[in-house]
Formats: structure tokens, C-alpha cells, sequence
């Protein structure tokens, strides 16, 4: 068993999406993991409600996936927000400032257990680097938003989330 897959067996996490397919590829790709899944923001509350996490991997679009970020982030759960259709700065930032710890893009779902690796040892406190899931995504935001898309934010919102 690899690192990854022993740090991450038997963790409790929600997944929300609205498509079943992507329910299903996370369900997969994390399998390792004791999944629940909800397609919809009424049954992923119903779960937050009844359930403890380990994690929650959220969409934005059509799930209400900032109100569920609300609810994750007001109960400690480390969240990860992952996105096709909200895929921008201002939703990188909006994700980022509204709690979660990462902000994934749907084109990179086959590297979900190393994102959510990356988000719970910033959690725990075991990485020294809060922002190792955005090393590794650097270059495609850059790709993606421009080359100096980062200029174009606020100097503070770096300093404060990612240590730059």
C-alpha cells in the first residue's frame, strides 16, 4: 500500500456533486477512504448534520457548494473545492476566503488522493507548507487565469492564506 493510500484509509469523506459521474470517479479514485456522497445541498446538510468528517470535497455549481463551504468551515471539516465551471480567480479567491483549503479544478480529479493528502496534513500540522496542494497546481492556474493573475489580487490575501 502506498503512503498516500495508508495516510488516507478509512478517513471519512463527503463528496458533493450534482453529477454522478463524478460522484462515482471520486468514489473510485478514493476508495480507500469511507465515502459518503450527496448530489444536492438538502442531502449533504442532512449528512453534515448526522455525521463527523474527515473531509469534504465540494462542487460550486448547481450543489450551492459556497453555502455547504459555510457549513463545512463553521465545523472544522478541511475542504476541498472542486470546480469545471466556477473555474476562476475570482472563485479561487472567493473558495479560498470563504474557508477552503483548496481549490481543485475538475480536469485534475485522477489526482484527488494527493490533494486531499496535501489538505490533511496542512490540517494536522504535518506539512510545513500550507499551499503544497497550490505548488502543485501553480502552473496550471497560470495556464488558466495568465501569467499574472496573482499580481491582479489583493498582496494580503497571499501573505494571509498562502504564505508568499
Amino acid at each position: 500500500m502506498k503512503d498516500r493510500e495508508k495516510r488516507l484509509s478509512g478517513k471519512r469523506i463527503l463528496i458533493v456533486d450534482d453529477e454522478p459521474d463524478i460522484l462515482g470517479s471520486l468514489e473510485d479514485l478514493l476508495d480507500m477512504c469511507e465515502i459518503d456522497r450527496a448530489a444536492d445541498y438538502e442531502a449533504a446538510v442532512d449528512l453534515l448534520d448526522r455525521n463527523s468528517y474527515d473531509a469534504a470535497i465540494l462542487d460550486i455549481m448547481g450543489v450551492r457548494g459556497y453555502d455547504l463551504l459555510e457549513v463545512t468551515s463553521g465545523k472544522g471539516i478541511p475542504t476541498i473545492m472542486l470546480t469545471a465551471h466556477a473555474l476562476s480567480s475570482g472563485d479561487f479567491v472567493k473558495s479560498v476566503e470563504t474557508g477552503a483549503q483548496a481549490y481543485v479544478p475538475k480536469d485534475r480529479i485522477a489526482e484527488i488522493a494527493t490533494f486531499l493528502s496535501d489538505v490533511l496534513d496542512a490540517a494536522e500540522g504535518r506539512s510545513g507548507k500550507k499551499q503544497r496542494w497550490f505548488d502543485r497546481l501553480e502552473a496550471f492556474f497560470e495556464k488558466k487565469f495568465g501569467p499574472d493573475w496573482r499580481e491582479k489580487e489583493d498582496p494580503e490575501f497571499w501573505k494571509k492564506y498562502f504564505y508568499m
